[in-house]
């Protein structure tokens, strides 16, 4: 029968999970031994006094509590299997207590605040699985010799180097270590998993030398001098650049100044650019973004929101942890040096002010999610504000240069070189690497500057690794091929295995990859197509007036027809002198077949497929399996174009066929902190729209169809930023129809999830709005990620009432308001 608080799930099992429990209940101690697994996750506990009493427990879940010292009377637990300690306030382990759990054999100790693990820790000999992630530690040294240990994982640490005898073990089968500032081996190396660490290791000698190397992104709005101060830079003098050459797109260089290895990335910045910067922005990055103090309107929020807010607030939210120097331009032009200093001292303020107003609205929101009733159930959503609180955007001083100076361009280079080499600014720009690692890169540009690989640098895998297996008869295939993807991971080469058209391509010349990139993503691409010329049309079989239908539905409809695409990346090849047939129709593609670009383009949510546009033909002759369909009209429309959301001009489409929102609609809120990135929303709706087949898009609305029902995804940016995805009413009748209905919100939620873990500054919360016309008031989801959870179960821990009353009074039905477990949904 059940206990007074808890459930009993078994003869030996009790379950107490999110009760509001403070202390243990007297009901449970009482029954002692006859206990073997207990829930107690999601309550208030700070301590569990008289948990020994409990001896012949094997499994004990103590996440998600108030925990602050580690229970010591868990050591009396002697035949604990697996203890569940995440997401506590744990600081220490203190030593003398797992020496007595020789039967352990899952832990998991995420998200405290642990910055040592006990020495003792090696005693609990069968330890299989063991989860350090979100934590303080400094060193692994600890769990060097756990015997059976499979599964370690130490993500998001303080990691600085890791113990080469830890990966000597043959049973540890996966292991992850990504968000720590490592340097041995470097966080690229340890991107690619257990296997590149344990080969990294395997090639390290003795003398592996110490490099310096960090990769410098130059960012800022149009003509502010980017590429100006990227150039003197590189070649250490002042260089003037016209405005007819300004960057198209990426411009890549690499520069070594006095034992430092330099990446220069400089990005174009109008907005059509950006909206690629994330295929190529990485972390840790060293970030210089540059400000034409001429046209800096002081006082003018606008002038200060675009030159300079804009880039903060973006970068914070992508790669939150990276440096960032600001450096003022075009100080030449502007009236005397006070103006100079006026500027300077405003810009430093308002981005302190900035970063001063982020850190305190995640204060706030974790501390109102704190004084819940019962804060428990919105752990993961403090931990996940605690994580944002942690990262420390360092935005240097602002360097104000005349780059048409000498002495300022070597003010600027000195500077820069003293912030790199800064070790509190910059802990981990020093990495141990094998020397083979430098030496396969060295061999590779010597094959380009040899003409052994072509001026282009697209080379099949096979190719490249044969040339470089006559080189190095010491590695084998596969450690040539971990060596090829940790230069993918810093971007000297280019090798994007996970595309199945592009896994055995690599581009050894970035920069080649990116001009291909600039001819299709572009601010001017309509004064492109209409240069497109007569010889060139003919090769696709193309009229001349086929240019004027391109630039129109480019510009009213954001498509761009597959054989313009073609058409302007074949120019720009020739253009560059490449007639090699065979690579044009794997880089451009054919009528049958997609090139290389636009396989990327794809795969990095900057376009996708369009929909034919003529209207469905209810006449069509009927489908059936195993047999060959035949059309009944002589002409097949096919998709021809390319659909690219960040262009559309309006929502006309969408509301057409959305029609009126209805109160009665299935209604969720997905709220971002703290904002939703510029362009986030669009890579949101190609992924969802790559999986429906049928759906319209407009310019922050999208609407698809599953099955009969209607689904539509909105972008809402006013005080607070969220995504809404709603259902029609008209379209659910049944609990089994709405039950289906969450089955594909789970779908999209989840892959709203999956991409908002690209942006390191980002956290959500979600909410079901009261349905009552006019009501403000919502309820809040908690645990909702467990539900997107496919491995998990179906079930929602929210919605297990019959009705949901609001503060307001109204009542709704949970199953419209929550996805419901199916045993309590109506049937």
């Amino acid at each position: 029968m059940p206990s007074v608080n808890g459930t009993r799930n078994g003869k030996n099992e009790e379950d107490f999970a999110g009760k509001k429990l403070r202390t243990l209940p007297t009901e449970l101690l009482q029954r002692g031994q006859d206990v073997d697994k207990v829930d107690l996750q999601r309550n208030r506990l700070k301590h569990v006094a008289g948990i020994s009493q409990l001896s012949n427990l094997t499994e004990l879940n103590l996440s998600r509590n108030e925990i602050t010292d580690f229970p010591s009377e868990i050591k009396d637990l002697h035949q604990l299997v697996r203890l569940y300690l995440s997401q506590n306030n744990l600081k220490t382990i203190p030593e003398d207590v797992f020496p007595f759990l020789e039967k352990l054999q899952f832990l998991k100790l995420s998200t405290n605040r642990i910055g040592k693990l006990p020495e003792d820790i090696i005693k609990c000999q069968n330890l299989s699985y063991l989860n350090l992630s979100n934590n303080c530690l400094t060193d692994l040294e600890p769990l060097v010799g756990l015997p059976h240990i499979k599964e370690l994982y130490a993500e998001r640490n303080q990691l600085a180097e890791l113990p080469y005898s830890l990966f000597q073990t043959k049973s540890l089968t996966q292991f992850k270590v990504n968000g720590n500032p490592l340097k041995k081996p470097p966080e690229e190396v340890c991107a690619g998993g257990l296997k590149d660490i344990q080969n990294y290791f395997s090639m390290l000698e003795s003398n592996s030398p110490s490099v310096h190397s960090v990769k410098t992104m130059f960012l800022g709005t149009s003509m502010a001098g980017k590429s100006t101060l990227c150039r003197s830079l590189k070649q250490a003098c002042p260089v003037s650049v016209a405005e007819d050459d300004r960057t198209v797109g990426i411009e890549i260089s690499e520069v070594e100044s006095d034992g430092v290895r330099f990446y220069f990335w400089d990005f174009a910045g109008q907005e059509e650019y950006y909206n690629t910067h994330h295929v190529f922005i990485t972390a840790e990055a060293f970030v210089i973004l540059t400000i034409d103090l001429s046209s800096y309107q002081t006082e003018n929020p606008q002038s200060f929101d675009e030159k300079v807010g804009f880039w903060i607030r973006n970068i914070h939210l992508k790669i939150p942890g990276s440096v960032v120097l600001l450096v003022g331009t075009h100080v030449d032009q502007c009236t005397d040096e006070n103006e100079v200093k006026e500027k300077k001292k405003e810009i430093e303020e308002n981005v302190e002010k900035m970063l001063q107003t982020h850190k305190s609205h995640l204060d706030q929101q974790r501390r109102n999610l704190q004084n819940k009733d019962n804060p428990s159930l919105y752990s993961d959503q403090i931990n996940q504000i605690k994580r944002l609180t942690e990262y420390k955007l360092k935005v240097l001083d602002l360097v104000a240069i005349d780059c048409t100076k000498p002495q300022d361009i070597c003010r600027l280079h000195d500077h820069i070189k003293h912030t790199v080499l800064n070790k509190d600014t910059f802990p981990n720009i020093e990495q141990t690497l094998p020397k083979c690692y430098h030496e396969v890169e060295a061999d590779i540009q010597e094959l380009l500057r040899n003409g052994d690989i072509s001026e282009h640098g697209i080379v099949t895998q096979d190719d490249l690794l044969r040339e470089l297996k006559n080189r190095h008869d010491t590695l084998n295939h596969d450690k040539l091929k971990l060596i090829l993807q940790y230069l993918h991971r810093i971007g000297v080469i280019m090798w994007y295995k996970e595309i199945p058209a592009l896994k055995n391509s690599l581009f050894v010349k970035p920069s080649f990859l990116i001009t291909l990139f600039k001819t299709i993503v572009r601010h001017d691409l309509d004064k492109e197509l209409a240069a497109i010329s007569p010889a060139m049309l003919k090769l696709e079989n193309a009229l001349q007036k086929y240019k004027e239908r391109w630039i129109r539905d480019y510009k009213d409809r954001a498509t761009l027809s597959n054989m313009a695409i073609r058409i302007l990346m074949r120019t720009e090849l020739l253009n560059l002198g490449i007639t090699d047939q065979e690579l044009l129709k794997e880089v451009v593609g054919s009528k049958t077949t997609e090139g290389h670009v636009l396989s990327l383009l794809k795969h990095f949510d900057v376009c996708l497929t369009s929909k034919p546009s003529c209207p469905l033909n209810p006449h069509a002759n009927e489908f059936v399996p195993k047999k060959t369909w035949k059309p009944s009209n002589s002409i097949v429309y096919e998709p021809d174009a390319c659909l690219f959301p960040s262009n559309l001009p309006d929502n006309t489409q969408v509301e057409k066929m959305w029609g009126q929102d209805s109160t009665e609609d299935i209604n969720i809120h997905v709220y971002f902190l703290p904002e939703i990135p510029h362009g986030f929303f669009h890579r949101f709706v190609i992924r969802i729209c790559s999986w429906y087949s049928a759906y319209w898009m407009g310019k922050d609305q999208c609407l698809i169809c599953c099955g009969s029902k209607r689904f539509l995804l909105r972008e809402h940016c006013d005080e607070d930023h969220f995504i809404e995805i709603r259902c029609k009413d008209s379209d659910i009748k049944t609990s089994a129809e709405i039950q289906k209905a969450w089955e594909a919100i789970r779908l999209i939620m989840d892959r709203l999830d999956n991409l908002t873990m690209q942006w390191q500054g980002l956290c959500q919360i979600v909410h079901s709005p009261c349905r009552d016309p006019g009501c403000s008031d919502y309820f809040e989801w908690n645990d909702w990620k467990e539900w997107l959870d496919e491995s998990g179960t179906n079930e929602f821990s929210v919605g297990l009432e019959e009705k949901y009353v609001c503060r307001n009074g109204h009542q709704r039905r949970t199953e419209l308001l929550f996805p419901r477990a199916p045993d309590v949904a109506d049937t």
